[in-house]
């Protein structure tokens, strides 16, 4: 037969396959795992390369031995992209064309099965390994040269290389030298097995980068657990590149990722999904009363909350600080807030104790859902905050939905600048200047001024609902601005306020004090007034956004 015939053979075995498990209501894993292992192997030999390559793709997902049935709505994710590299696929079933996998299930109940190169041209060695380690379910690539050892390594980037001082081509060293880059940087490990271990080979070897060097003949029990613990180690490497370490969520990066894969999936297939941001409220407040470490215990607890409240499906993560990211996808708006509100109940439901008290906390939530008209990431992020934003305003411990008349009608926060000086001139030049401040993304800026601690304490001044920037004179007749510092910062929540000294006091120690009671900065007298909006602008930004 002539290779365009095997070609042909191949493509009718895998349509004629996959149209029959269309009709089946659920196919073996164990039976997708042996289709794709055989469609691989004879699918390279005929020259169908990118076949071979995304049927090995696959085959990480999959295991021989597994008892698990697999619905042709999740087998098809998988499979169904094999025939578009054949030519035009054929409708089968309803199932539309998805992605090999979703980069959110890289955690789920879907572990990959590792791949393993051996780059050694003993063959009878190599094919004993081979067996040995697929009977602990890895996958074994084998290349009997460098030559072939090079390709396999930047075609299918393995997991682990096993690698042989001595081969025919060229030395494992110099294979080592050419690969221990890429290698690192995708965190690859590399074990030297050889019968060459002297120990300037074995020094040299892991001054290159190697993992570990063992010397054959190998014990084969010894071998196997070695390999075990470090695909352990390998696990670990990776979740602490995609997981919060505190809270266990899905970290940013990982946000970004499944934001880019969902709306990539929704522009080709059509299926949705929705994101809610979660920002617990007063988290600073508890930081401030309790300390850190107690602040540490509530993100952990509703981070684990959330965790159990969500599907395999759902991506969780930690957005930054206190806020939290979920992703729910094939779910509109409406479900998911149904899911949020049962998180919202039973975070409430907890009780946190912390220096004899019991202290409840809630979080306020905003969801969008992608849609034709706005699939733009930076877009469908800005509208979860501004719809979290109304659930702040609006009293917290709420979610809200995303609407267009919620965005048309957004509310910026009003920042008020307070200054108290007993100094009438110089609180009339610094209102006049910051009068006329318009600071990017503030609805406006109002500013007042007190001439004393007293009448600025006793003014009712404070609002849940706004933020402050206080410019708190150090000598004041009456009440000195030190102590009336100590009565804001013991009296109102720390998060809505920013205070500024301003002293004509040059002594390290009155600063030092100033800053250990609660004050964010301090302004020396005589001070320059575009330097001084310059200080408070940066000082501004870092307080708001």
């Amino acid at each position: 037969m002539t290779t365009r015939k095997y070609k042909e053979l191949v493509e009718q075995r895998t349509r004629q396959t996959l149209q029959e498990w269309s009709d089946l209501p659920l196919v073996d894993e164990k039976d997708i795992y042996r289709f794709l292992h055989n469609l691989k192997g004879t699918a390279g030999t005929v020259g169908l390369g990118r076949v071979e390559k995304l049927a090995d793709h696959s085959l990480l997902y999959f295991s021989e031995e597994s008892g698990r049935g697999w619905p042709e709505a999740e087998w098809g994710e998988y499979l169904y992209p094999l025939l578009e590299l054949f030519g035009d696929r054929p409708e089968m079933g309803n199932t539309p064309p998805g992605l090999p996998l979703q980069e959110g299930k890289a955690l789920s109940a879907l572990q990959p099965q590792h791949e393993i190169l051996i780059i050694d041209d003993d063959v009878g060695l190599v094919a004993f390994l081979r067996e040995s380690l697929e009977k602990e379910s890895y996958y074994v690539s084998i290349a009997l040269s460098a030559e072939r050892g090079l390709k396999i390594f930047y075609e299918s980037k393995p997991d682990l290389i096993l690698l042989d001082i001595l081969l025919p081509d060229q030395s494992g060293i110099d294979v080592l030298k050419q690969i221990i880059g890429k290698a690192k940087k995708e965190r690859i490990p590399i074990i030297i097995v050889s019968g060459e271990h002297s120990k300037e080979i074995q020094m040299y070897a892991y001054s290159l980068g190697v993992m570990d060097y063992m010397a054959k003949p190998l014990d084969i029990d010894l071998f196997l657990v070695l390999i075990k613990n470090r695909f352990e180690l390998k696990r670990e490497w990776q979740e602490s590149i995609i997981l919060d370490e505190l809270t266990g969520a899905f970290n940013r990066k990982y946000f970004n990722q499944t934001m880019k894969q969902l709306g990539s999936d929704f522009r080709r297939t059509g299926r949705i999904f929705s994101l809610a941001l979660m920002d617990l409220d007063h988290f600073k407040l508890v930081n401030d009363t309790y300390g850190h470490l107690v602040g540490d215990e509530v993100l952990q607890a509703f981070s684990e909350v959330a965790r159990l409240s969500i599907r395999v499906e759902d991506t969780f993560c930690r957005f930054g600080g206190e806020e939290f990211a979920l992703f729910m996808p094939n779910t509109d708006a409406s479900s998911a807030l149904l899911v949020v509100e049962r998180i919202q109940q039973q975070l409430a439901a907890n009780k946190f104790t912390a220096k004899n008290e019991r202290f409840q906390v809630t979080f306020s939530g905003g969801i969008t859902e992608i849609r034709e008209e706005q699939n733009d990431p930076d877009k469908l992020i800005e509208e979860a905050d501004q719809a979290m934003y109304a659930s702040k305003h609006t009293g917290r411990n709420r979610t809200t939905l995303y609407t267009d008349q919620l965005g048309a009608a957004k509310a910026a926060p009003l920042l008020n600048v307070i200054v108290v000086d007993d100094d009438a001139l110089l609180c009339r030049i610094v209102t006049g200047l910051f009068a006329a401040w318009e600071p990017a993304g503030i609805a406006g800026v109002k500013v007042s001024s007190y001439a004393s601690g007293p009448q600025f304490l006793q003014s009712g001044w404070y609002d849940p609902e706004e933020k402050y920037i206080i410019l708190l004179d150090g000598v004041m007749p009456e009440l000195d601005g030190l102590e009336v510092l100590e009565r804001v910062r013991s009296s109102y929540p720390e998060i809505n306020i920013l205070v500024i000294m301003l002293t004509g006091r040059n002594d390290q120690h009155d600063i030092i004090h100033a800053l250990q009671m609660g004050a964010d900065d301090y302004v020396i007298k005589p001070f320059h007034l575009p330097e001084l909006l310059t200080r408070i602008e940066r000082l501004a930004h870092r307080f708001l956004f």
